[in-house]
């Protein structure tokens, strides 16, 4: 709360903070320090802009939001005049300090034109207030403001591209030229995360290793390694732009049930519980997470078995193709057909995980420890992220412990059925049960241990549901993270995946773009002003999807264009901006699905984009600027969300289904067995399985 963006409440942490450092003050110091310094290596300043001109540009161009352009961009510029203070910085200083200095002085000269005569920044529409008057003398502000924020944009595209040249090549870190604090740091008082024990007897950290590895994903995380104060090295995963605080609760959930499982007499002598792993959050947007050794997930461990088999990795997806090349506009009946023939004709069956399980393991007595231990783990975690309204279990959200054999799932961010209120490709399935994993229980498949250990677990939650619903209401309720709930229906738009796993290509957005353009630059334009401004790009030629699908190339030339005319070089400029975005974040797992990355590498990566807004959003809303309708949107929406979770420990969530009404209009409460045996019905049906997107991989 020391870094929160809302004033309020970071005062009451400062007056908290400095209530510790009466009694504490070198733990204080040393967390203070390990925080800010381990955010300052999450996100450098070359990803810092990289993000906050890709959200500004949707912002303006996109929406015709000044003012949320504004509120991204002028923090970033607070930060660049107050200096660099690692050599990472000064490079960043010294290559781009000119041309943003240059950018900011155009936006305050934009501001300056708009406030001058009482304007109101627009946070819709277009560059100017719609309310002013039409005299000549606004119309020449008019021109200018729109003249200035031209300029800008002119010198922020050019600072975009070369950021976006320089992120591939950021694979190590020295921690030397990123946070010489850090590296300087020895025999520090604060614990190493996950350690802290209040009797004291905490690991503390003794220092830091000076090089940190940039792992190759779209969100760049880093993994550090320190020294405890016991002599061993503890390794950690730093990931910057992503808030951790809504994992951070789930994993508080799932310390509660394994309590319950651990205390109750059905479950207690089943070794049944969730396995854990830290979650640190250092702000709204970064954080530390526990390295989990020896776990590999369901992707990398399937794509390894058919590579050393010489199986296509994407095979199953092949087979669909070729009994339909136009699988998504099939019927529901349809595609459960060339789905089901298409498993049938795959070389192996399915058989991969069990496979692994198998060849992974030293002798027969440790493959039936690991075998059920998957089995058990798999259970627990399927009627857990049920009532919890977990989604998005693609393989890679998966890990195996190839020592355990327990199954541990990763990323959190989909919760209370947010991925089956999706508007495009919502899930149908409570939880993953697909044909590899119960292949991978052998011969009895989801009817011994599975089926059990499912009962045993749904029976002590739904004991223990006064438990489960008083932490999940906080959770609901937390200001820090409720405004997920609100950004359900929201999210339809921004999250509309296509079978192939893409979003809509640049020309599809390109469209919504121009519309956006034209009307917020139609005044100009019907005026054919002599005095438009005169934009000069450079020429740079910027490949961009057509409306066919096939790439053409437009270039941007030095020439004198009208108010509509520029509107539409913004349109051709942010729509490249989108398309670099996309490229540096193509999703390797749904390109190996769909046989390479073509499908992909063109489509526009809206995730982070959507998020950032979402969190803008949060942040009027924990800071009270929200509206009395959307405090009332929230609390509804709130409590449907805790409705849901108690009917589901009551038995009575599938009260839809006239097959469990009694003949007086009553309704049936199903028993854990009964209610067991449904879920586990519609976690395998072909009919759900087959309506999912393909990054979900329901063939595996």
């Amino acid at each position: 709360l020391v870094k929160s963006p809302v004033k309020e409440r970071k005062e009451a942490a400062d007056n908290l903070m400095n209530s510790l450092k009466k009694h504490s003050s070198d733990l204080v110091e040393d967390a203070l320090m390990v925080s800010s310094e381990l955010i300052r290596v999450a996100i450098l300043w070359l990803e810092q802009w990289h993000e906050g001109l890709e959200d500004a540009s949707r912002l303006y161009f996109g929406e015709g939001n000044v003012s949320g352009m504004l509120d991204v961009l002028l923090p970033l510029h607070e930060t660049l005049e107050r200096g660099p203070l690692t050599k990472r910085e000064q490079d960043f200083h010294r290559t781009f300090g000119k041309d943003l200095a240059e950018a900011h002085s155009y936006v305050k000269e934009y501001m300056r034109l708009v406030t001058r005569d009482g304007g109101v920044i627009p946070n819709h529409g277009g560059f100017m207030p719609s309310n002013q008057p039409d005299g000549l003398s606004n119309v020449r502000q008019k021109a200018e403001a729109e003249a200035a924020l031209n300029q800008a944009w002119d010198l922020y595209y050019k600072v975009f591209r070369l950021i976006n040249k320089q992120l591939p090549g950021l694979t190590t870190l020295e921690l030397s030229h990123c946070s010489p604090a850090l590296l300087q740091a020895r025999n520090l008082e604060l614990g190493v995360p996950g350690s802290y024990r209040v009797d004291g007897s905490y690991v503390k950290i003794e220092r830091f290793y000076p090089t940190v590895q940039v792992i190759t994903s779209k969100q760049r995380p880093r993994k550090i390694v320190l020294r405890g104060g016991d002599g061993k090295d503890y390794v950690f995963l730093l990931k910057g732009h992503e808030d951790l605080r809504q994992d951070e609760r789930v994993m508080q959930l799932f310390g509660l049930v394994n309590a319950l499982l651990a205390r109750d007499r059905r479950t207690n002598n089943h070794d049944l519980n969730i396995q854990r792993y830290t979650i640190t959050p250092l702000s709204h947007n970064a954080g530390v997470v526990g390295w989990v050794p020896h776990c590999d997930t369901f992707h990398s461990l399937i794509r390894d078995y058919r590579e050393s088999k010489k199986i296509p990795l994407n095979m199953e997806n092949r087979e669909m193709l070729k009994l339909a090349n136009d699988y998504d506009l099939l019927t529901t009946m349809q595609k459960i057909e060339v789905f089901s023939e298409a498993l049938d004709r795959t070389t192996g069956k399915g058989n991969d995980l069990y496979e692994v399980l198998w060849t992974k393991s030293v002798n027969s007595e440790e493959w039936l420890d690991r075998r059920t231990k998957f089995t058990r783990s798999l259970a627990v975690m399927s009627i857990v992220g049920y009532i919890l309204g977990l989604g998005d279990r693609h393989p890679s959200n998966l890990m195996l412990d190839q020592i355990s054999g327990r199954v541990l799932h990763i990323d959190f961010g989909d919760c209370f059925e947010v991925a089956m209120n999706r508007e495009k490709f919502p899930e149908k399935v409570p939880f993953r049960l697909t044909r590899m994993l119960i292949k991978a229980m052998e011969v009895s498949g989801v009817e011994g241990s599975y089926r059990s250990t499912c009962e045993r677990t749904m029976a002590v939650l739904r004991d223990n549901r006064d438990s489960l619903v008083a932490m999940l209401e906080a959770f609901v309720y937390d200001p820090l993270i409720s405004w997920r709930l609100l950004s359900q229906e929201s999210n339809t738009e921004n999250d509309q995946t296509f079978a192939d796993g893409t979003v809509p290509s640049g020309a599809a957005t390109s469209h919504h773009i121009s519309s956006s353009l034209s009307a917020g630059r139609s005044y100009i334009a019907a005026q054919s002003l002599s005095n438009a401004p005169i934009r000069e790009m450079g020429e740079d030629t910027i490949e961009e999807e057509g409306s066919t699908g096939r790439g053409s190339s437009f270039q941007f030339t030095n020439q004198n264009m009208t108010g509509l005319e520029s509107g539409l070089n913004e349109d051709r400029r942010y729509s490249a901006i989108q398309n670099m975005v996309a490229n540096m974040s193509v999703n390797s797992r749904i390109a190996s699905l769909t046989g390479g990355a073509s499908t992909v590498s063109n489509s526009i990566s809206r995730s982070r984009l959507g998020r950032s807004v979402r969190q803008r959003q949060a942040m009027s809303l924990i800071s009270g600027e929200a509206t009395t309708a959307t405090g009332e949107a929230l609390n509804e929406k709130a409590l449907k969300v805790i409705r849901r979770v108690e009917k589901k420990l009551t038995g009575t969530d599938f009260q839809a289904d006239p097959e469990f009404m009694l003949d007086n209009g009553q309704l049936d409460i199903l028993d854990v067995q009964d209610q067991v045996q449904r879920l586990i019905v519609q976690a395998t049906s072909t009919e759900n399985l087959c309506q999912l997107f393909i990054g979900w991989c329901a063939f595996w």
